[in-house]
């Protein structure tokens, strides 16, 4: 991960939050030259991520305090398992203790989530993604968590990948004499991005019909997005799609499938399974558990 100037705001923010004042309950009890050494075990089976954003957590509230992490980013532990040593001022690792922590619950359970989804699809082509549906202002850490995960990023916003959804259609239908029907709409959305989007932006289509693909494939987007589609329909839209390719006899032919919506570690093989290319997950980002992890005096 990146540590820039804008991840060191995020995190002295945290902590803001958190110490404001300060600790008043460690130095009400603890003398400010004690020191000490504590460990962080993880509590479960974890994919662990943010070990540096919480070394960095202790360094900014004291330098002076030793982190010593024993497993990096995305190593897979076991319950009951240390993953890095402090030792050093007693007030200043219990103050920055809960943000530290937070930090590598959080970004650990992403990470955790997101490889039990990329295990279950393993040795298709389908890669597991994420999606926009991300805490504000804190998408890039999420977004690294999924990486950790062994999963891929979706766009990082609205800026870099052109997405036509549902609500683009409709405003264009119910434009005057722009298009006859939903059909007509989606060949002229993917060729109005073609000729106005900055060059060499990626061009996706989401359509929620199986009778949709085809209009969608003629109008040769790179990405093809089956939202809430059955799984039916799902097999369906890949066998159109490989028929497509053969027919059109079209080397550069390259629009992939992408499917979205009620996906879950329960399904997410057979969806796969039909010869999809993307699965894209909003519950990797918005319902990862945080995972189990603890500070303890050693």
């Amino acid at each position: 991960m990146i540590i820039d100037a804008y991840t060191r705001k995020i995190i002295q923010q945290a902590l803001i939050e958190d110490i404001g004042g300060g600790d008043i309950t460690t130095a009400s009890v603890l003398g400010r030259s004690k020191k000490g050494e504590f460990v962080i075990s993880a509590g479960q089976d974890a994919v662990v991520c943010g070990i540096l954003l919480a070394e960095i957590v202790f360094d900014i509230v004291d330098p002076s305090v030793r982190f010593k992490p024993l497993v990096s980013d995305g190593a897979a532990v076991a319950a009951g398992k240390a993953i890095a040593y402090i030792d050093g001022s007693c007030q200043s690792v219990l103050s920055a203790e809960r943000t530290a922590l937070n930090f590598l619950c959080w970004l650990s359970g992403i990470a955790t989530l997101t490889n039990k989804f990329a295990e279950a699809v393993k040795d298709t082509r389908a890669r597991i993604m994420d999606t926009r549906k991300t805490i504000p202002t804190l998408r890039r850490f999420q977004r690294y968590a999924v990486k950790v995960g062994q999963g891929l990023n979706h766009r990082m916003g609205l800026y870099d990948q052109v997405l036509i959804k549902d609500n683009h259609l409709s405003l264009a239908l119910k434009s005057p004499g722009a298009f006859k029907d939903v059909k007509d709409a989606i060949k002229g959305l993917v060729q109005s991005a073609r000729l106005n989007a900055p060059k060499g932006k990626k061009i996706e289509i989401e359509i929620d019909s199986i009778d949709l693909l085809g209009p969608a494939l003629e109008s040769g987007p790179d990405i093809i997005m089956l939202d809430n589609m059955g799984i039916d329909d799902i097999k369906k839209a890949v066998s159109i799609r490989d028929a497509y390719r053969i027919k059109t006899g079209d080397v550069g032919f390259k629009s992939l499938l992408e499917v979205s919506g009620n996906v879950n570690i329960t399904n997410v093989r057979g969806i796969a399974l039909c010869g999809v290319d993307r699965i894209s997950i909003g519950a990797l980002t918005h319902s990862a558990a945080s995972c189990d992890f603890s500070l303890e005096v050693r």
